[in-house]
């Protein structure tokens, strides 16, 4: 930690004369073991297993000189729990630092605490070391020993899973609420659909009634009058007789009724055709010729559209059963072809909504993390799913894994077998694409003998090659555990066969080693390289281990 005290310093240049450096350089020995002061305490000497001792480091200086305090775990055999932020005392020109640390230690014994380095402005300092002793709890006898209690069923944690639950649910709801609502509902037909759903005979009578409510002959707006009057027999006439007479000018649907009533396809009278020329030729002029006919011929041409409706109407030849069976089908195509495109809307806006939803959580979380997700993964179902931590032989590897390891028998030569006495733990095996074990070997040679880490890694790198393993490449580097045990770290890449195949895939291994007297603790990791999450259960595997930190 940097401490840097807030108040500047002025330079003074020194006189080049001999006498006078040599004055000054005594007088700044003299102050430099005057002004900075470094102090450490602890606030007991004595305390029980796990219990925290408070360390004080004190550091008196002045304003001028920049402070760096011990981090991390340097108070080794103690373990760190706590670093405190430093407090600052001003006396005078002066300044007392404070720095708190808060230390434990779960072994019961007596310790050292070892020096601290603190560096004040370009000098060193160290601390003093302290004694410390750390109690086992007593245990009061007086009420007897218990017998170990047997094992019991744990009801797993509850987790948040029923949350996400809900939540989907929540929200399928909605969508299916908002889709019912707006595209499958049966919704109230408006009075342009109910009349829409009139026959041609009916929505014709009805809007002559609609024109007579009309201001349009009280504006004396024959144009406007004219045009809807027309528009009514038009419309009637191409719903029963000619399918464009719409868009027919006068002469051209005078013409096709006349040749339908030649062709005896209705029987509508000549007077009749005749009285449908006149108001169509009258309302010609009138729209296109600026004519102005007299309000009462105008309302007399709207009783003749009347009466020729029903002329037309009678005229028309009864439809016969074909033609019924016809139209039945045709409206039930017409059914149907609705409730298709109900079901395309319906499909296209889930489509669209699964799409948007798995591009938003693909650009938050990754592609491949999402269709994990969906389709399943193994590894990633390992790395999500409850970890174990545990303790593996004797002496023991703390370690957390994704699956409890089982205890295996690995397949000794009887010269090994008198030579050597191992205790093994796995999970998975070399073939699959995950796999993990933690051996312990003790030496049953008597004495101390010492032990080639190195070349003890090596034969586990001969198990691989047993299995079909080809190109490996190997790395190694020191690790040190949490608890400050060294070791061996030994890293890299092969090319495994796939099992039942003669294709190669490339996969990584870990192998850490340690040693102590005659025993040699060994981790072993195999992945697949393309695994990532795989490669997240590893580091957080290599981050869990700790044991005891090797004899010497």
């Amino acid at each position: 930690m940097n401490f840097k005290l807030p108040y500047k310093t002025k330079t003074y240049t020194v006189c080049e004369k001999p006498s006078v450096v040599v004055l000054f350089g005594m007088f700044f020995l003299f102050a430099f073991h005057s002004f900075a002061q470094v102090k450490s305490t602890i606030d007991s000497t004595s305390v029980k297993i796990g219990a925290q001792i408070t360390y004080h480091i004190q550091v008196e200086t002045d304003s001028s000189q920049l402070v760096v305090f011990p981090e991390g775990q340097t108070f080794s055999p103690l373990e760190m729990i706590e670093s405190y932020d430093v407090d600052t005392l001003k006396n005078n020109d002066r300044y007392n630092l404070i720095k708190k640390y808060g230390l434990t230690q779960f072994d019961s014994g007596k310790y050292t605490i070892p020096q601290q380095r603190i560096l004040i402005g370009d000098k060193t300092f160290f601390t003093d070391s302290l004694q410390v002793e750390v109690r086992n709890v007593v245990i009061d006898s007086t009420e007897g020993l218990f017998d170990i209690k047997p094992i019991i069923a744990v009801e797993k944690s509850a987790s948040n899973w029923w949350q996400y639950v809900l939540i989907t649910l929540l929200i399928i709801a909605v969508v299916a609420f908002l889709l019912f609502w707006f595209i499958w509902r049966q919704k109230p037909l408006t009075e342009d659909e109910k009349i829409a759903l009139l026959p041609p005979y009916d929505r014709a009578k009805l809007a002559l009634q609609k024109l007579d409510e009309s201001p349009y002959l009280e504006q004396e707006n024959l144009k406007d009058y004219y045009s809807e009057l027309t528009f009514i027999i038009r419309k009637y006439l191409e719903e029963k007789v000619y399918d464009r007479a719409l868009e027919s000018t006068t002469n051209e649907l005078i013409d096709r009724l006349t040749l339908l009533k030649e062709g005896n396809q209705i029987d509508i009278s000549q007077e009749d055709i005749k009285n449908l020329q006149n108001i169509l030729q009258r309302a010609d002029l009138v729209k296109f010729a600026k004519s102005a006919p007299d309000i009462e011929l105008a309302k007399l041409d709207r009783e003749t559209i009347d009466v020729e409706i029903d002329h037309v109407k009678e005229a028309l030849p009864e439809p016969t059963e074909e033609e019924k069976l016809l139209d039945e089908q045709y409206r039930q195509e017409q059914e149907r072809k609705k409730k298709r495109k109900k079901i395309w809307i319906t499909v296209g806006i889930s489509v669209f909504l699964l799409l948007a939803t798995i591009t938003g959580f693909s650009l938050r979380y990754g592609f491949n993390y999402v269709k994990d997700t969906i389709i399943g993964h193994d590894s990633k179902e390992l790395l999500e799913g409850d970890w174990v931590t545990s303790q593996y032989g004797f002496p023991p590897v703390t370690i957390s894994t994704p699956k409890v390891l089982k205890r295996t028998t690995p397949e000794l030569s009887e010269e090994m077998a008198q030579q050597l006495e191992i205790t093994q733990f796995s999970y998975g095996s070399l073939i699959d694409r995950f796999h993990i074990t933690v051996a312990t070997t003790k030496l049953k040679a008597s004495g101390e003998t010492k032990i080639d880490l190195q070349q003890a890694i090596e034969g586990n790198l001969k198990l691989f090659e047993s299995a079909g393993a080809q190109n490996i490449i190997t790395k190694n580097e020191k690790f040190t555990t949490l608890n400050g045990a060294e070791g061996l770290k030994v890293f890299g890449t092969m090319d495994a066969l796939i099992p039942n195949t003669e294709q190669i895939e490339k996969g990584k291994y870990v192998i850490l080693g340690f040693t102590s007297k005659n025993v040699i603790q060994q981790i072993m990791i195999f992945h697949k390289e393309e695994d990532v999450y795989a490669a997240q259960m590893v580091e957080r595997i290599l981050n869990s281990v700790e044991l005891k930190e090797a004899e010497k």
